[in-house]
Parts: structure tokens; sequence; C-alpha cells
């Protein structure tokens, strides 16, 4: 059985006083016991504050980025080994802002996965397809390159450090909305071709989240189906009350 997970993505949100109240609502509204694996990720420079402050609190901390080389002269980069150094074990890599204002693609994701797996973090994969490939009738290709292209180079045994995010992108800040059933649809999709190329023990205990505009109101019936196993969360993380009903309607 696969334990459902919620993420807050916090994005470029929030400075140390910010973080430091919005952990403390997180921790006074959050169940202690819930059966369901919360992870929040502030920016860079809250990260070993954020590491801190939640030590004996179920709340985890991942990054939202880092960079494929172990070092060296990349101004501005953070490398795996300095976010395990502050006590940092999981990362979001291949986030559709990163693929659309930082020009990633799926050869530069492939590095950046195997260096993260190479230093033991959690990896938080996210693809998804936009607008125009959603109505050229495109989005099942696209998606499945985005899995090829950058994850099935992988052993079988890597992908216990993987969970995947299905983020379509035609549906977030767009207007458009996209409903459980096609959220289902094509985690369906995913989890079978997960299927075709590393079998049944893979496909059926990696965890697909889905990240198109979570909110309170939409999150229950949208953990409900069958192939999703949670949320990665952007705006709604950012106020405690609304990602805690999040993680409720995991529950």
């Amino acid at each position: 059985m696969r334990q459902k997970i919620v993420a807050g993505n916090w994005k470029m949100h929030k400075n140390a006083e910010e973080t430091e109240d919005l952990l403390n609502d997180l921790i006074d509204k959050l169940p202690s016991d819930a059966p369901v694996h919360i992870i929040v990720a502030p920016t860079f420079v809250n990260l070993a504050s954020a590491v801190e402050h939640l030590e004996f609190t179920n709340i985890n901390v991942a990054a939202q980025n880092m960079h494929q080389a172990e070092g060296g002269a990349f101004t501005g980069e953070i490398s795996a080994d300095m976010l395990k150094s502050v006590g940092v074990n999981t990362v979001i890599l291949g986030h559709s802002e990163r693929r659309a204002y930082f020009h990633e693609n799926n050869s530069l994701l492939k590095s950046k996965v195997d260096t993260a797996l190479k230093h033991e973090l959690v990896v938080i994969f996210c693809f998804g397809e936009e607008l125009k490939d959603r109505q050229s009738g495109n989005h099942f290709n696209l998606v499945e390159n985005q899995l090829k292209d950058s994850l099935f180079h992988l052993q079988e045994k890597d992908w216990a450090n993987i969970i995947l995010a299905y983020e379509p992108v035609w549906a977030i800040g767009t207007g458009e909305t996209a409903s459980p059933e096609q959220a289902q649809e094509m985690h369906g999709f995913i989890r079978n071709t997960i299927d075709s190329k590393f079998g049944r023990n893979v496909s059926e205990n990696v965890a697909i989240l889905y990240g198109g505009s979570v909110k309170p109101d939409n999150a229950r019936e949208i953990f409900s189906k069958p192939d999703v196993d949670g949320g990665l969360i952007g705006g709604a993380a950012l106020k405690a009350e609304d990602f805690a009903a999040i993680v409720s309607a995991a529950i």
C-alpha cells in the first residue's frame, strides 16, 4: 500500500521571519500522527533553519532544485552534497517553472537525477504537458518521452528514491481546469508506462503526485483516485490552514 504524500513547494516566497512563522503555523495545524508523508520546500537560504525548526516533527524538508555537478565554478548554484550537509534529504527536480524559465531539458534532468541518487537524495521528479500539447492530443506522447529520456536508464533499486509528480501545466494559472478524471487518466497512463519498462513491483510502489492547482475544496476528490498518491502543492502551501486541509484530505 503506497503512502500518501503531500509536498508544499514554496517557490520564491517567504523570507527568514516569514518562513519561521509559517513553519510554526504548520506545526500547530498539521496532525502529528497523520499517515501522510508531509514535505515542505522553502527557499535555499531558509533550508538549514527549516530542518532545525522541524527536527522533532513529522514534517520533512526538500530543496526546490540542485545542480548536476559535484562542485565547481557555477556561481549561484547548490550541490547535492551541500543539501545533505544541512540535513536536506529530498530534492524537487524538473519543475515546470525550471523547464520553462531556465530551459531545463530531459537530458539535463537525467544528469541531475543521477547526481541526486548518487548522494542518496529522494527525488521528486516533475513532468507534464503544456496547453498546446493537450490541445494537439500529444500529451501522452510528451509525458512518456519525459519519463523515458530522464528516468528509464535507472536500475530497479533506484526507484525506491523516486517520487513522480505530474504537472498538467495547461491547468496551472491558465483558467483551464483539470478534472479528477483527467488526473486519474494520466496517472494511470504513467503507472502503465513505468510498468512496461520496470515491471509491476516498481510501478505499484512508486508514488505519483498530482500538481495541478490542488486546493482544499478539490483535494479529497482528486486524492480518492486510485493512481493519485497525493499532491505537489503550490500556492495553497503558503497558507497553513489550506495546506493542513489538503493534508487532511489525503488521510
